[in-house]
């Protein structure tokens, strides 16, 4: 895929309800961080940085520091997961180790119409936007009422984690539109079969 080719608005996902759940829908139902262009798209769409923030300075290398720093993110959501203690142990020690650089700095900047709109001080480093998905990792892992608001869809074969701050907490699927519809289906058809059966 070509530097300046981005991923279709549509093919990403900024649904689960934090960030750093965003970030781990990236790997599903395909890769999506594969590239500069994609994970460019993901960082502005994300909120990461304000709509329109120049992101060319981004290396080929920074696709790979975020698929890591969403395989540690994904092994502390998943606690009781196929990781042992050592995997949590290494991926909150570098969960940690991420989270302690300066973040990029906003500032207010009045518009030709008088508007006041948010710009970052200067341009943002990787470092800085992993920064910022792993303090949001930080707040979610650390907060009891948050924490017991994740949920994993009810889908078949979907692995989307995200924050059901629905009523009464009974969201099942990570999209109504999706895989919720697509449960919808299925029950039908199975309805449907033994009605004919």
């Amino acid at each position: 895929m070509a530097r300046d080719t981005a991923t279709a608005p549509y093919e990403l996902r900024f649904d689960a309800g934090r960030c750093c759940l965003d970030l781990l829908a990236t790997s599903h139902p395909y890769e999506h961080l594969d590239a500069v262009g994609p994970l460019c798209a993901w960082i502005t769409g994300a909120g990461l940085v304000p709509p329109g923030t120049p992101l060319g300075h981004a290396d080929p290398g920074w696709p790979s520091r975020f698929r890591e720093l969403r395989s540690h993110i994904g092994t502390l959501i998943r606690e009781g997961g196929d990781s042992g203690p050592r995997a949590h142990a290494h991926a909150l020690a570098r969960l940690n180790e991420l989270a302690d650089v300066a973040t990029p700095a906003p500032r207010a900047v009045r518009q030709e119409d008088g508007a006041l709109a948010r710009e970052l001080a200067g341009r943002p480093e990787c470092a800085a936007l992993l920064a910022v998905v792993a303090r949001d990792a930080v707040e979610l892992l650390t907060d009891p009422v948050a924490r017991v608001a994740v949920r994993e869809c009810a889908g078949d074969d979907c692995p989307i984690v995200y924050l059901d701050t629905s009523r009464g907490r009974r969201r099942r699927w990570c999209s109504s539109e999706t895989c919720g519809n697509r449960e919808r289906v299925a029950r039908h058809r199975r309805r449907a079969a033994l009605t004919r059966s």
